[in-house]
């Protein structure tokens, strides 16, 4: 498929092409840095009749932080309980309020396999809430929003949690299968005879430990080595892939010193100081950036360090309810939670391609189009994977070809689309991103003067998520 793919987006009329429908806005950070106007916005509720209005009343994380610096001595149920007492000070929603608490997680801590009911208990929820923990590789937190969706709209809870943590600083590394293979059958043992027999079989190998990869496990290959594939594949240029990486930092840069982040609350890490912002937001330069060497394919790869989201330490949380609930509580919702789909697709060729599947499905689902949509907030695995994403939104013989489309459903303007920086910038805490996506989208809406958003992620295995937030009347 690659090399089809390749030659023939390669050959596109220019009129179609990517460089024409984008790049002509100019991926430079001036441009991009201009506030758009608020313009107040009166269109259609997307309520359905019959189906229960599902609110965002609170969103929040704690610093989104890269792996190794303050968090690295923690656990992960320590971060995903801070989010949760954040969320609980912000709001002061009663603990017996919540009905169930779902968490999104993607390297699990063997310790706590269930790392929402432990975060739970930890941040003096009762024991009589129960909490579960899912996982779906970028899109955890996505899945354990819309598990909220589903408890809310069937009737079961009133008030749901759900959040998302990933703790990068710490993940397991396992012996060798032949060790633990040992090990277990020297638990068994009875007698020395029997434990000295089984020592003797051990061999130097049995040493060499099992490192923890972002790999495919049906096909073996790193993400990174798949997004510098997709990347080539789209005709996505290594400068292209750093003018986008710099955008997102100078947004996010922007963002963070004018106070948008609303959503990141202080955490006090214990031994060490109080952490209150983002720590991987760096501006660099083009000029520097084109220095560093290719991560992934070598040496003549385009995806490096500095145009690939980092490793990150973070947790976030969401107060979701039914409005009726909310509104008897005396809360004023930030947005509605709508239409949602998740997709799958190839997971070798078309592994980050999930946004480009899912957009305009729930745009179908919901009967508005692109130009409906007024903020954008797209997870950023890799500069690459988002570009091309929007390369294959634009043209319509992908659509025609991959998606059993007959038109393409265009690219989301860049005057809309993640303003205030995103993975490449903030982090991305595999578990917790889906969250943010969405707070950060009903902040945008509110700020901006839009009614609409849309916010869309792939995943590993191929998978993909988006989900439409209507901003609440004001």
């Amino acid at each position: 498929m690659t090399s089809m793919l390749t030659h023939t987006i390669r050959n596109l009329p220019a009129s179609s092409a990517w460089a024409v429908r984008v790049f002509a806005r100019s991926l430079s950070c001036s441009s991009q840095l201009q506030a758009p106007a608020v313009q107040p916005k009166s269109k259609k509720t997307l309520a359905k009749s019959g189906v229960k209005n599902i609110v965002v009343v609170e969103g929040v994380r704690i610093p989104f932080l890269q792996s190794g610096t303050s968090y690295a001595d923690l656990m992960p149920h320590d971060l995903a309980r801070a989010a949760l007492q954040g969320l609980l000070n912000r709001t002061s929603v009663p603990r017996d309020v919540v009905d169930y608490i779902v968490y999104g997680t993607v390297i699990q801590e063997v310790k706590t396999s269930n790392v929402a009911r432990e975060a739970a208990l930890g941040a003096g929820f009762s024991d009589k809430t129960p909490a579960h923990t899912v996982t779906m590789a970028c899109i955890s937190s996505n899945q354990a929003m819309t598990t909220g969706i589903g408890l809310i709209a069937a009737g079961q809870c009133d008030v749901v949690v759900a959040g998302g943590v990933e703790l990068m600083s710490d993940v397991p590394i396992r012996h060798s299968r032949k060790m633990r293979k040992t090990l277990l059958t020297l638990n068994r043992a009875k007698t020395l005879g029997q434990k000295l027999a089984l020592i003797s079989k051990i061999r130097p190998n049995y040493f060499a430990p099992e490192l923890p990869a972002v790999a495919e496990f049906s096909t073996s290959e790193t993400m990174g080595h798949s997004a510098d594939r997709l990347a080539a594949a789209f005709a996505i240029s290594r400068v292209e892939q750093d003018e986008y990486a710099l955008r997102s930092h100078t947004l996010a840069k922007k963002a963070q010193d004018e106070g948008l982040l609303l959503d990141v609350v202080p955490f006090k890490v214990p031994g060490k100081d109080t952490v209150t912002k983002d720590n991987g937001i760096r501006p660099s330069s083009l000029e520097q950036m084109s220095k560093l060497k290719p991560a992934f394919v070598k040496p003549y790869g385009t995806v490096t360090a500095a145009n690939s989201s980092f490793l990150t330490d973070g947790a976030s949380a969401m107060l979701l309810m039914s409005e009726e609930k909310a509104l008897a509580l005396g809360y004023k919702p930030k947005a509605y939670l709508r239409d949602f789909v998740y997709v799958s697709q190839d997971p070798k060729d078309q592994l980050l391609l999930g946004p480009t599947y899912a957009t305009p499905k729930v745009l179908e689902k919901a009967g508005l189009t692109m130009a409906d949509i007024d903020v954008f907030e797209f997870h950023e695995a890799f500069a690459g994977q988002i570009l091309a994403n929007m390369k294959a939104m634009d043209s319509d013989w992908f659509a025609q070809n991959y998606m059993g489309r007959k038109s393409k459903v265009g690219a989301p303007p860049l005057e809309k689309f993640n303003t205030w920086g995103g993975s490449l910038s903030l982090g991305h805490p595999f578990g917790a991103t889906g969250c943010r996506l969405a707070i950060t989208a009903a902040h945008r809406l509110k700020k901006e003067g839009g009614q609409y958003g849309l916010i869309a992620a792939c995943a590993a295995g191929g998978q993909g998520h988006a989900m439409l937030v209507e901003l609440y009347p004001q």
